[in-house]
């Protein structure tokens, strides 16, 4: 009995194998990886199709508003600045010295001022020291 067993097993083992998924190609038919692959291939060409629409049509030409918006504004601050120079024989007129504006108890590393001063506008704090 051993020994049929034995014989029925070796023969069972030796016997060639079907390898059919080694041997199948891949398709899309029998694919379902394949499948969804395709799909998100698709759906970010069309999704980088419409960022490529907003952006040329949405967001440079708001930008274009914008700066067209706030060169009016620096316009009228412009105008207005020139105004007062006007009104006060060339110069600015002198802003109040609050006690709580412009406070400094030591200067900055480059002097009294702000790193953005613009003498035109604003106080000069080293005079004030």
């Amino acid at each position: 009995m051993s020994l049929a067993r034995a014989a029925l097993r070796t023969a069972v083992r030796s016997a060639p194998r079907s390898r059919s998924m080694a041997t199948t190609t891949l398709t899309e038919e029998n694919s379902l990886f394949l499948r969804e692959l395709k799909a998100s291939e698709h759906h970010a060409a069309q999704t980088t199709e419409l960022w490529r629409k907003v952006s040329y049509y949405v967001c440079i030409p708001g930008v274009f508003l914008a700066a067209a918006w706030v060169y009016k504004v620096e316009a009228e601050h412009h105008e207005h600045l020139e105004h007062e120079r006007h009104e006060n024989g060339g110069k600015l007129p002198e802003p109040p010295r609050y006690q709580y504006l412009n406070t400094r108890t030591k200067p900055f590393p480059w002097g009294m001022n702000t790193l953005f001063y613009n003498g035109e506008l604003q106080r000069d704090m080293s005079e004030d020291a």
